[in-house]
């Protein structure tokens, strides 16, 4: 597994993040045990992925509460979580940040997070100043170590700037979802480290997706969509079928060639993959020993400017 230093300031990460969102159980149809879901993170932190991103907002705790237990004796895991705003999150208010910062502590069973992230943008008014001070009162008070954002755009990064160095983003970014490969170069210039999410397009670029899938009832994927891979699901399907033979000449899976190809795109620090299954962890981690030449990426990125 290749490991990367997380922006200017950041802590030293593999490329590949063990993403624990389905671990919250809902919007991804029935829950998994707690064991399955626990043996799934321990499957990838055993075969090399040495971090796990969070949120309060997953499952409402449930996710922290599972990496707590997935991590429990182990002193090799970096931690990345996040609060949100309300209605779903604790909120922006610098009195309601640093509740959240302290409800999960308790439930991921630490003294520190290593990488404190804000959710999303903020609709209610707090001014992000007001919220980027909050967070930078937890990084001096040695209750996370690093503080970034996600979902942000340039302008709000900016603003948090002026105050303090940014030291993460975490945007949404796969083959089937480019919009924000501008964004996440400026962040590399700036010493702003990047962890995409959605790498694997939420399971198309897996391979194991078609036009016949059915989803489990509480699945979102499974509800019409009006943006993202899923809108225009012949597309993307169609990208997917003209990857396999790059993968295949490669001896990997296609969503193995899509998380390496995501984690050698310029700024691009690592990448999320989330699972619930110990198979897939072990398969998302391997995708980090993958090197890609000059060659095949301007293959790869032949194929996505030809069909999008």
């Amino acid at each position: 597994m290749r490991i990367r230093k997380l922006g200017s300031n950041g802590p030293e990460i593999s490329v590949i993040g063990f993403g624990a969102w389905e671990a919250g159980g809902t919007q991804w149809g029935p829950n998994e045990s707690d064991d399955v879901v626990i043996a799934a993170m321990r499957a990838g932190l055993d075969a090399g992925i040495d971090w796990i991103d969070t949120a309060e907002v997953y499952g409402d705790g449930v996710s922290e509460g599972l990496v707590g237990r997935a991590i429990a004796g182990r002193g090799d895991v970096t931690i990345a979580s996040k609060v949100a705003p309300t209605p779903e999150g604790s909120g922006f208010r610098p009195e309601d940040v640093r509740r959240a910062c302290d409800g999960s502590l308790g439930r991921l069973g630490i003294e520190r997070i290593d990488l404190y992230q804000l959710h999303w943008q903020d609709e209610t008014g707090v001014p992000i100043e007001d919220t980027w001070g909050a967070m930078t009162e937890l990084q001096d008070a040695g209750k996370v170590r690093c503080i970034g954002v996600s979902n942000f755009d340039r302008e709000l990064i900016e603003r948090c700037l002026a105050i303090r160095h940014v030291d993460s983003l975490q945007p949404e970014f796969s083959m089937l979802d480019r919009r924000n490969a501008e964004l996440i170069s400026w962040c590399g210039d700036e010493g702003i480290g990047v962890v995409t999410y959605g790498p694997l397009a939420y399971g198309l670029l897996t391979g194991r997706i078609d036009l016949d899938t059915t989803f489990a009832p509480g699945d979102w994927r499974g509800r019409p969509q009006t943006e993202g891979p899923f809108a225009d699901l012949d597309g993307s399907l169609a990208i997917v079928e003209r990857l396999r033979p790059i993968a295949e000449r490669l001896d990997c899976q296609v969503g193995q060639l899509a998380l390496a190809w995501n984690v050698h795109q310029p700024g691009v620090t690592a990448a999320i993959a989330g699972t619930r299954n110990a198979e897939h962890a072990r398969s998302n981690a391997a995708a980090g020993d993958i090197e890609l030449d000059t060659a095949t990426i301007a293959e790869i990125d032949g194929i996505l400017e030809g069909e999008r």
